[in-house]
């Protein structure tokens, strides 16, 4: 297989366009020239900050699965899964076979590339009509509260849906390490998924098939340290969109909290695993039985934070609603109605992130 770094940058007429975000300021330079400083535009409202309680205590609960006895259909960790999935909507995975040269040449290359001029990055800048590429999403009016990070957002596959104009070409090889990385993150997508099937009564590959193509989009968040980490979110309270999202964490700092029992619960990271959360879309197929859970993001004063989140989407043209076999006309009510995928997420995208908000679009009205 050829490098991906010697591959011709024309746009691909398969490759989807998504929704506009509006143009904001860096908030990595915004910190070089004054890092005193925190604009009004990212100060949050107290009650945001501090609506629920801190949890910290709990972060040695948070389920911890070992994929390599999931992907052997080990019955007593399908049931943890499926018991994380019910309790959390959140759990870490060990034993999930992506080499660690594979993670670190990752976070290697990323450091770097978030390292460079500010005009150097900007070459891969996000188009005014797209989220793919550097920059920030989910910004859609002029007065949101803005979160406190810089992104670069790419689709890895199918491989025919990729803009590689956006895909940076520094530091040498970068290319080729966002590739290596995300093959062994869709390894492990497709491994959980399997075990989803499995836990949802269906035959291994269902969900799999039920998404035609299996999608794969990436999203690095750089988080700049902040003077007045108390007063800003790295990342507004949301839920994902996806299927299911694997996360990779920096193994020395903290940053993302879920939301459990009403408060903030930090998912301190374990080194070289992964992190998993349920999407809206499992939500859906399982008729709430599992629930996509709020998390956020906040920042640090004294360092900047890098994290690397991968979300499995259906492809655009995908149906989604409960499953027949998971609603039982005598006892449970269908919570969810039928949405084409494509539709579900671009109406998530064209509104700020406000925890659960968007998934009102695909809940049957009582």
């Amino acid at each position: 297989m050829g490098s991906i770094s010697d591959e011709t940058v024309e746009e691909n007429a398969d490759a989807p366009t998504y929704v506009p975000s509006l143009p904001v300021p860096n908030v990595q330079e915004l910190v070089k020239e004054d890092p005193l400083q925190v604009p009004d535009r990212y100060v949050r409202d107290q009650d945001d900050i501090l609506q629920v309680n801190d949890m910290s205590w709990l972060s040695s609960e948070i389920p911890i699965i070992d994929l390599s006895l999931l992907s052997k259909g080990d019955k007593e960790e399908l049931n943890k899964l499926d018991l994380a999935c019910k309790e959390w909507g959140f759990f870490q995975v060990v034993n999930h076979g992506v080499a660690k040269k594979v993670l670190q040449d990752m976070k290697d290359a990323t450091t770097e590339f978030f390292e460079l001029p500010l005009e150097e990055k900007n070459k891969y800048a996000m188009p005014p009509d797209d989220i793919q590429g550097y920059g920030h999403a989910y910004v859609v009016s002029e007065d949101q509260t803005l979160d406190w990070s810089d992104a670069l957002i790419l689709v890895v596959y199918p491989a025919q849906y990729r803009k590689l104009k956006f895909w940076p070409s520094t530091p040498k090889g970068y290319k080729d390490i966002i590739e290596a990385y995300s093959k062994g993150v869709k390894d492990v997508g497709v491994e959980l998924l399997r075990s989803f099937s499995t836990i949802m009564g269906m035959d291994q590959d269902a969900l799999l098939g039920l998404h035609e193509e299996l999608v794969q989009a990436l999203r690095v968040n750089y988080y700049p340290e902040c003077s007045r980490p108390d007063q800003v979110l790295g990342i507004s309270p949301h839920s994902d969109t996806s299927t299911i999202t694997i996360l990779m964490q920096e193994h020395d700092k903290h940053g993302l909290q879920i939301k459990h029992n009403g408060g903030w619960v930090p998912v301190k990271p374990i080194p070289d695993a992964l992190v998993v959360n349920v999407g809206d879309v499992i939500e859906i197929l399982s008729n709430g039985k599992y629930k996509s859970i709020e998390h956020r993001a906040v920042t640090n004063e004294s360092k900047e934070r890098i994290s690397y989140a991968s979300f499995l989407v259906p492809r655009d043209d995908v149906e989604i609603e409960p499953l027949d076999h998971l609603v039982d006309s005598q006892s449970t009510q269908k919570m969810y109605k039928k949405v084409v995928y494509g539709e579900y997420l671009r109406s998530s995208m064209k509104r700020r992130m406000e925890g659960k908000a968007h998934t009102q679009m695909a809940k049957v009205e009582t």
